[in-house]
């Protein structure tokens, strides 16, 4: 995608992914209701810790997560041993090269067999716990939220009810990666177009949707639903079935770079919808029964973002590669490597009594997602998965699983 206090029973999360869903590929931006957040800087610190110590390894079905790991691994292999795993050295996870002998074990393993599983995370990685070295209070505890896969109904073209267009990237919009400018900047992302020799802000959304960017706006699909593009828009990618029965995956390429703000936030604020009702099919209600009104809303946030037909599993998280339902994570890319198995250990999102503790694997990041001890808990697609994402919004703590060998 992620969090506030408000709501969070189907809150759209998250994470704005993006500089990235393709990071290049999923941006998700915030959840509806949340208050901006001051962004305090942190630094990480490791714990080394034992397997042991990892509350509920045992009991974990690693097979699954060597799924996840299994696609990083195959993207890892594929870089100069030399690289950085991070965005720079300050990122713990050391050089490509490290991880070189422990993924080509993982690709050779049969994911069905979790005791296998088990015994090669066990055999071939070192726990360390994260922790914020300039938090104040409980710098090893941080927020963990959710995001999902949004499912649309959509048209090749233009007819009907299906009005929305899902937009491509126009070949203007010009993206910088500072990190390759300076490498305390690492993970940050400028997005605009030049304009005499000099890079400008792109357009806000009600400008393009206004029709500004005129011949560069091609869509890719039209929708039936503004509110469901819009929300396709915070999670950053998503599927959309056509009248033939076939589902079309799309994911971020790309966005006009001007910061999110909370729509859900804005209806809390006007007295428009208590703190404590805020849902996304309040908000959903809210602007069906007010179409003008509605879209004058959805044009408060000014951050807009662009699509690209993905073709195989999809949806694609930064790393490249595809998402796996209850075992991907994004984080903040100034302080975690994507690739790196992550054991969490948090709440489950629909009982807050009941303890969530997995192996997960770093894989995407989202603008919202931003600190030390951070993460944004990918679900996958369907009404569970929907649930679960909304309702997603748990203090937890992670550690990170590092090769043998490497001394972070």
């Amino acid at each position: 995608m992620r969090h506030a206090p408000l709501l969070l029973v189907t809150t759209l999360l998250l994470s704005a992914c993006a500089p990235g869903f393709m990071k290049p590929s999923r941006p998700p931006e915030k959840p509806i209701a949340e208050k901006p957040a001051a962004d305090k800087p942190g630094q990480v610190q490791l714990r080394r810790a034992s397997f042991a110590a990892l509350v509920g390894w045992g009991k974990d079905r690693h097979g699954e997560a060597l799924v996840a790991l299994q696609k990083s691994c195959a993207s890892i292999l594929k870089r100069p041993a030399d690289r950085q795993l991070g965005g720079n050295a300050s990122v713990p996870g050391g050089r490509v090269g490290d991880w070189q002998a422990a993924c080509k074990k993982a690709l050779a393993l049969n994911t069905a067999d979790h005791a296998a599983a088990r015994a090669f995370f066990e055999t071939q990685f070192t726990p360390y716990e994260v922790h914020d070295a300039l938090a104040s209070d409980a710098p090893q505890t941080g927020l963990f939220t959710g995001y999902y896969v949004p499912d649309l109904n959509g048209a090749w073209v233009r007819g009907g009810k299906y009005q929305t267009p899902l937009l491509a990237r126009p070949d203007d919009l010009v993206s910088v990666s500072l990190g390759a400018f300076d490498d305390s900047l690492g993970g940050n992302t400028l997005w605009g177009r030049v304009v005499d020799g000099k890079l400008q802000p792109y357009p806000d959304r009600k400008a393009i949707e206004g029709g500004v960017l005129g011949a560069k706006a091609k869509p890719l699909l039209w929708v039936d639903s503004p509110v469901d593009a819009f929300f396709l828009h915070v999670q950053g990618s998503g599927q959309v079935r056509l009248a033939d029965g076939t589902v079309r995956h799309v994911g971020f390429a790309g966005k006009n770079g001007l910061t999110y703000k909370s729509i859900g936030r804005i209806l809390i604020d006007r007295g428009e919808i208590p703190a404590d009702q805020l849902s996304m099919d309040a908000i959903r209600a809210w602007i069906d029964a007010r179409p003008q009104e509605g879209q004058a809303l959805i044009e408060q946030n000014p951050s807009y973002v662009f699509f690209r037909l993905l073709e195989g599993d999809g949806p694609l998280g930064a790393q490249g590669v595809a998402l796996t339902g209850g075992r991907s994570l994004a984080v903040d890319l100034r302080y975690m490597p994507l690739g790196a198995p992550v054991w969490l250990e948090t709440h489950e999102p629909l009982d807050g009594k009941q303890a969530m503790n997995k192996l997960m694997v770093a894989q995407d990041t989202g603008g919202a997602i931003r600190g030390v001890v951070r993460g944004d808990i990918f679900f996958g697609a369907g009404v569970q998965a929907t649930k679960q994402a909304g309702n997603m919004k748990r203090p937890g703590r992670y550690f990170i699983l590092l090769p043998n060998g490497l001394k972070p």
